[in-house]
């Protein structure tokens, strides 16, 4: 009897390899919160409330995502029998592989029935179906069961570390765990992995990888397989079914943000799970808004954003409280010149001199800066290359989940592109990658542009270098050169939307450009800098160049982390106005929203057009009424009076005041509700608009506008640095 109780029970036996992944499992998420905590300095605080959190809260993250990474080992633990192979005669192997077959059915069904999901969105199933279909022909306690266990072990603790060791790097490049930018990558697979391999030396940390692998597994394969004493199917099935329950349990009920408790965002992120996050991403990529966030009635939701986009120079053309069709008029004529708009990769403020860098990174840019309408106060939509575009092209507060770029049904938009079109010019977005990333080439050529890129530059071209991304930035805009040329040999004013790509991982340019090292992002800047001196030193030699118009700004910064869920400071941009034979060299203090671009650009144009932008030409704007609308693909933000008013999903608000240097954000007391519905209202109408076709070109967009009369020019502000949401204002 004795005996008896002491030995372990067949069950427990057969258990014994999931408690070997849950202790490898954990021991991986406390190294790997060492390693981010080491990595984020001074981001947290050395205080031991911190670092219990984050490791406390930690570990029930992981835990709770187990439930889901021991999901192939439960598998084989449940269906795997103990001494014989239950599939042996060609009668039942067909039986079991029809059974496979069917529930790969079943579950495409389901999927298909409640997220209409198509074949090639579920194939990933096919796999589950490929490693199911061995396990009845295996016996536990003989070698064949054995050597497979082995050899999932073996590819579950690869798998976990390799995870691991890709956090580390996206921490580095991000600052956070897993989020819906990994979502995005696993989508675009050529230039992740491209981009991956040109950045790191991705082999070697490969075998590395494998050999901890081979030495844990080799080191602990006793605590890895006890033979099983004689385990009935029912009571594996009831494992099976208890860990069924988990899983729905953690799903319905645990969501990402529970993590989120502390104010120092760089804590919250510590305490999650990469896994878990980025699943969690992945089901947040298409958020409705009226589901997931605060809504007002529809009425006083669309009667707010009228009001607010009420300007001096705007008239509505009618009464209907759903309809924001302006009529902007400016004093004529219209000058019809030619616009080169470029969107610089993840050009940060605070890498150029004229904000404070002692690097040397942009002498071009800082001495471009005097000679410019410069604008000191921009602040970015997002934090991804599409949500520059989107601002840039629709001039929209950026939706939640996917930008409007990445949306079905976004063809036929009101564009900045339409405007000029309207107008006789040739309207180009020059991108020097293969532009169907981020559905880039789809979008803008369905929206008032042609879509020029890699696959168009001449095949005899020079090409000084090239990365995963795309060609250099020089040769990029040599492109931009040719097309121009060819535009204005056809005697039409043309606009040019330039992406560039060289400030990207990894970070390489032609050699001999510049004196900082490959590889570095002080390089990255600093080519940049050089590519675009270069550009205009180049276009200056065209017969078109003093009738040309330079516009010059960031899609987003380089970094997005911070303490604060949204940190200001990481999404101040640059932008410059630059058409020294149009427009006098000044500086702009008032805050600017990314959107904000494209109407005053027009203004400076003096066009006089029909209008359903969110944008405001900052030179009609009263003092005051200055926002922007910085936010992440789930927390949408409003800026106004230094106060930042944040969306999220599940119907939560908080309302911050920023710190515009360092990022970090204490607490609003009291709530101003004012700024709070105005979010709202902005967020709720544009997602609204966009869903019901609502944000749609219409025939009669392009019906003319009378130029309002002139008006005397009102004295010119002060170019002494104001706070970020000074009311000085500034005119050309």
């Amino acid at each position: 009897m004795s005996l008896s109780f002491r030995s372990p029970s067949p069950l427990r036996q057969r258990l014994r390899p999931l408690g070997w992944l849950a202790a490898a499992y954990l021991l991986i998420g406390v190294v790997t919160r060492i390693a981010l905590l080491v990595m984020t300095g001074r981001g947290v605080s050395p205080n031991p409330l911190n670092y219990l959190y984050a490791f406390g809260v930690g570990a029930i993250s992981d835990l709770l995502t187990f439930v889901y990474v021991a999901w192939p080992l439960v598998l084989f633990l449940w269906i795997v029998p103990t001494d014989r192979p239950a599939v042996r005669s060609p009668g039942r192997w067909l039986a079991w592989i029809g059974a496979l077959l069917a529930g790969f059915a079943l579950c495409w069904g389901v999927l298909h029935l409640i997220w209409k999901a198509s074949l090639h969105e579920v194939w990933p199933l096919a796999i589950v179906v490929i490693y199911l279909l061995p396990l009845p022909a295996l016996a536990y306690n003989r070698s064949s069961g054995r050597g497979y266990l082995y050899g999932l072990c073996l590819a579950l603790l690869f798998g976990l570390l390799f995870v691991a060791a890709s956090e580390l790097v996206f921490w580095q490049e991000f600052g956070v765990r897993f989020n819906f930018i990994a979502v995005d990558y696993l989508v675009y697979t050529t230039e992740v992995i491209g981009n991956i391999r040109e950045s790191y030396p991705i082999g070697t940390w490969l075998a590395l990888l494998a050999a901890v692998a081979v030495i844990v597994l080799w080191a602990t394969r006793r605590r890895v397989h006890q033979r099983d004493a004689g385990t009935r199917f029912a009571q594996r099935s009831a494992l099976a079914a208890v860990w069924l329950v988990l899983s729905v349990a953690v799903t319905a009920g645990i969501t990402a943000d529970m993590k989120d408790r502390t104010s120092n965002n760089y804590v919250n992120e510590l305490a999650g799970n990469g896994i878990f996050q980025f699943f969690a991403a992945f089901r947040s990529s298409h958020l409705d808004y009226a589901k997931f966030y605060r809504t007002l009635p529809e009425t006083e939701a669309y009667t707010r954003v009228r009001e607010l986009l009420k300007t001096p120079e705007a008239t509505y053309l009618n009464n209907n409280p759903h309809d924001l069709t302006r009529a902007i008029r400016n004093p004529g004529p219209e000058q019809h010149l030619n616009v080169v708009l470029i969107s610089v990769e993840s050009l940060s403020a605070d890498y150029l001199g004229v904000f404070g860098n002692k690097e040397g990174l942009t002498p071009q840019l800082d001495a471009l800066s005097n000679n410019s309408l410069f604008f000191e106060n921009v602040y970015a939509n997002g934090t991804r290359t599409v949500r520059g575009l989107e601002a840039l092209s629709l001039s929209v507060p950026p939706t939640p989940g996917d930008s409007v770029i990445k949306m079905k049904n976004n063809e036929n938009l009101f564009s900045l592109a339409d405007i000029f079109n309207d107008r006789g010019y040739v309207s180009e977005f020059v991108y020097g990658g293969y532009g169907y990333f981020d559905n880039m080439n789809y979008f803008f050529s369905h929206n008032g542009y042609l879509a020029v890129d890699r696959k168009d530059f001449p095949k005899n071209a020079t090409i000084h270098h090239e990365n995963v991304w795309g060609v250099s930035d020089e040769d990029l805009f040599t492109m931009a050169l040719a097309q121009m040329d060819q535009v204005h040999a056809q005697g039409k004013p043309f606009f040019l939307h330039i992406m560039t790509t060289s400030n990207h991982r990894p970070y390489t340019f032609p050699d001999g450009r510049v004196d900082f090292p490959q590889g570095s992002r002080a390089g990255a800047v600093a080519y940049t800098d050089w590519s675009i001196g270069d550009f205009l030193k180049r276009a200056k030699d065209k017969p078109y160049f003093n009738d040309t118009v330079f516009v010059i700004t960031a899609d987003h910064d380089a970094a997005s982390a911070g303490k604060s869920s949204i940190p200001i400071n990481r999404y101040h941009i640059p932008l410059w106005i630059y058409a020294p034979a149009h427009i006098a060299p000044r500086k702009v203090e008032r805050l600017t929203a990314q959107i904000d671009i494209p109407p005053t650009l027009l203004g400076l144009l003096h066009f006089s057009y029909r209008s359903r932008f969110f944008g405001y030409d900052v030179f009609q704007l009263e003092p005051g009424r200055e926002r922007a609308f910085p936010a992440t693909y789930e927390k949408l933000g409003y800026l106004r009076h230094n106060v930042l008013t944040a969306l999220e999903p599940g119907r939560k608000m908080e309302q911050l005041i920023p710190d515009f240097e360092t990022g970090d954000a204490k607490p609003a007391a009291p709530v101003n509700n004012a700024l709070v519905n105005d979010a709202i209202a902005y967020y709720q109408v544009a997602a609204n608009l966009f869903k019901h076709g609502e944000l749609a070109r219409r025939p009669e967009d392009a019906t003319p506008v009378s130029p309002a009369e002139p008006m005397p020019a009102p004295a010119a502000s002060s170019a002494t640095p104001a706070p970020a949401t000074s009311a000085a204002a500034a005119t050309p």
